[in-house]
This record gives C-alpha cells, structure tokens and sequence, in this order.
C-alpha cells in the first residue's frame, strides 16, 4: 500500500491502521524521514529507548549476518506487549535491499512475531530498489515517500516547535525565518530550538521581524543570496561586489555557487507553478520569496523563461564541480558563473 497524499499520510501517522505491520518510510531528506519514523514508532510503544520492547538496528548490523532482522521481528516483548523494531537503512547495497524486502514479505504476512511492528527509515529508493517494491505490494505493508518540505512545512513546523516553548512569531518575523532556514529537516529543526531559546521558553512572547535582528544578523549567507539576486538581474557589478564582500565575511566560492543554484531553482518552481495556473505572485509566495525582495522577484520572472534557465543549468554545475577540484580559485569560478548570469540577464532586458 502506498500512502502518498499528505492528509493520509498525518492520518496513518496520528493512528496506525490494525492490520499494517510494516511500514516503508523512504526519501531524499532523512531529516523528514526520522521525524516521521519517530511519530509513528510512538504510537507503537510508550518508551523508544525501552530495551526490552524496541530493537533499533541500521544496515550495518545486517551486513554479514542474514539471520539478525528476521531474528529480532520473531522474538517476542519480554514485557509482554508491543514490539517494535526499527531499522535505519541508508545502504544501496542490492543485496542488503532485497534482504530486507524479504523480510519485510514475511512479516507482513504474519510468518514472524504478529504482535511486533517493523519500521524502516531509508533514503531515496529508486524504483527497482526491492524493498520499495515489496511495501507498495504488501496488504499488510504501507510505503511513505518524503518530499523536501515547502514553505508551507516549514512554517507549520516552526509554530508548532515553537508553541511548544510557549513563544511565536508574527506573521512577518515567520517569513524572513522561514526564508533563512536550511532546506535539511534536521538542521531547521536544530535552528527553531536555537530560536526558541533566544525567545526565552515559557515567556509566551510573539517576536516581530524586528525581534529577530540580533538573532540573525547580517550573515555572510546573506551577502551571497544578494550577490544571486543581483545576479538574475542583469546587475554585474554588483553581484561582484556582494560575492567579495561575502568573500570578505568568510564564505568561500562552493556556497556562492550554491546559492546561485537555490536562487535558480527559487525562479524555476516559481515559474513552473505559473505555467500550471498559479498567479505569478502567489507562485513567488510560495517558492518561498520574503515579501521585500517579491518586487525584483516578480521583475526577474516576467524576463527569464524555464527554457533560459535550462540553458544556465550546465553552467551551474561545472561551476559546482569546478569549485570542489582541490586548489581551485573557487571564489573567481563563482564570479565567472555570476558574471556569466548577468550578462545573460542583460541580454533579456533585465
């Protein structure tokens, strides 16, 4: 069974079917993948750390030893109760996928402990890979794929983390957050604590944009991201000088190039969410564009078309590459792909 729709899947999650007794949690963001994992396994069993009730295992206690995962899906809680076992597999390692696809038949079809349930949390599973074939099969078996968050996650993450430490953000101060957090689960997770904290738990304070000022700061990510902007803006002298600048505060050629690589891909979602109906301003919105650069936003997108942006792609990666090749001059590569980009930009009208 696949559950792929996001209503069914925090439905699944809330309260488990009776007659699932596997579940597939697989995606590119292990961030996304462990959190959903976590909510499920708690359904399961009051305690995670319980030794007696929950086995946690990874790929690697797997390797060599074939009996191992059947092994602890048959015992029985010594406790008497649920057991869970739990299995982080990050290996694309055929064998180990089509070991844990047998597995994970067989216990779906009640051939081992029927009263224990088998969680596992994997990367990003092709479609040949035999596991994810076996859990979209199994009546008994639900597949959950992970999608990177959008904005929209992200948010609700951010106020429900928050509510929990009895602080918020206005809706301001919750866009330019959300707009500088990290696209990974677990680090945006990591960064709403910091956040929490500066806030003070407890003291049921709303924070404004304003509020934020000293917990942000004027970060050298911050002078790349303008240095991208600049950039698609037919602006060269000034995506030179926000990239040295950068440069200046610590950041080297690779993130420049990969900010220039999220900006691009900000201007794409925007652009093909306008292409399936979307008004180009709702699209900006929800790509994530904060509401004080929606304006050049909005000016970039009515200039540049997906098939320019396909164009750029190639030259995003060489960029990328060549930045990672050990002595390079990565802060001049970065240069030359925003210089690169301007021109382009130029040549659109920009």
């Amino acid at each position: 069974m696949i559950l792929a729709k996001r209503p069914d899947i925090e439905r699944f999650l809330a309260k488990p079917e009776g007659h699932i007794r596997a579940v597939l949690i697989y995606g590119r963001d292990m961030g996304v993948v462990q959190d959903r994992g976590t909510q499920l396994a708690s359904k399961i069993v009051p305690n995670l750390d319980d030794p007696f009730d929950v086995a946690l295992l990874t790929d690697g206690d797997l390797d060599g030893d074939g009996a191992r995962l059947e092994g602890e899906l048959a015992a029985q809680s010594l406790m008497g109760g649920k057991r869970l076992v739990r299995l982080r597999f990050a290996t694309e390692k055929a064998g180990l996928d089509k070991q844990v696809a047998e597995a994970l038949v067989a216990h779906a079809a009640g051939k081992l402990n029927p009263d224990a349930f088998f969680i596992i949390e994997a990367g990003n599973l092709g479609r040949d890979s035999a596991l994810r074939k076996a859990a979209e099969k199994a009546t008994e078996a639900a597949a959950i794929p992970c999608y990177e968050d959008e904005p929209g996650d992200v948010a609700r993450l951010v106020r429900e983390l928050l509510a929990k430490d009895n602080v918020a953000l206005d809706a301001q101060a919750l866009q330019l957050f959300v707009g500088r957090l990290p696209k990974e689960r677990g680090v945006a997770r990591q960064e709403i604590e910091r956040l929490a904290l500066y806030l003070e738990p407890g003291s049921g304070r709303t924070a404004a944009a304003k509020d934020l000022d000293d917990f942000l700061g004027v970060e050298p990510e911050a002078s790349l991201f303008d240095a991208a902007a600049d950039a698609f803006s037919g602006k060269l002298a000034d995506a030179q000088a926000a990239l040295r600048r950068a440069a200046a505060e610590g950041e080297a050629g690779p993130a420049a190039v990969r900010a220039i690589s999220m900006y691009l891909a900000k201007l794409r979602r925007t652009l093909t969410l306008a292409k399936n109906g979307a008004g180009l301003q709702e699209a900006a919105k929800a790509s994530g564009v904060f509401w004080k650069q929606e304006r050049e936003f909005l000016r970039q997108a009515r200039s540049w078309s997906l098939e320019d942006l396909d164009k750029l792609q190639p030259d995003v990666l060489a960029a990328d590459k060549a930045c990672k090749t050990a002595g390079s001059p990565d802060s001049l590569i970065a240069e030359r792909l925003a210089l690169t980009i301007a021109g382009r930009a130029r040549r659109l009208g920009l």
